[in-house]
């Protein structure tokens, strides 16, 4: 079983990340407040801990998980291609179906020299999701992917 470790939006395209203990996800809006999340194929990005851990051990470094911008981290779970099209659910309300891989960009490699290619492989980067039912998250919510 996996859990919800962390949750952050951001206001503005390059704006800082802005980690928060609960949020509401909805249709419309994705996680409240960030700038991304109108409808569509990249409403929540999600990533998971063990992905960002070996990213960060390919690099030598210990980044804090905010680097990376997703709106979600979880533990217990590693993404790959074949995850597209399965429903992560968080707590008991929210449901967001799987659309691709969050391709890592220059952005990453701003933050630290090497994290964008280290961030490539097997999906480490995480993934991009639509919100299929909304409600409210917070930390230490059950998650289960199917």
């Amino acid at each position: 079983m996996s859990a919800l470790k962390a949750i952050a939006y951001k206001t503005a395209k390059k704006g800082k990340m802005n980690p928060v203990f609960c949020a509401n996800v909805s249709l419309l809006r994705g996680v409240e407040n960030d700038v991304f999340g109108r409808p569509g194929k990249r409403q929540v990005t999600v990533m998971s801990v063990e992905q960002w851990q070996l990213a960060c051990q390919e690099i030598n470094t210990d980044l804090e998980w905010l680097t990376r911008r997703a709106n979600i981290l979880i533990d217990g779970y590693q993404f790959s291609a074949d995850d597209v099209g399965k429903v992560i659910s968080i707590g008991d309300d929210v449901s967001l179906i799987i659309t691709g891989e969050t391709d890592p960009c220059a952005k990453m490699e701003i933050a630290h020299p090497g994290l964008e290619q280290a961030l490539l492989p097997q999906w480490r980067g995480g993934v991009t999701c639509k919100v299929v039912t909304e409600g409210l998250i917070q930390v230490e919510d059950t998650v289960r992917i199917r």
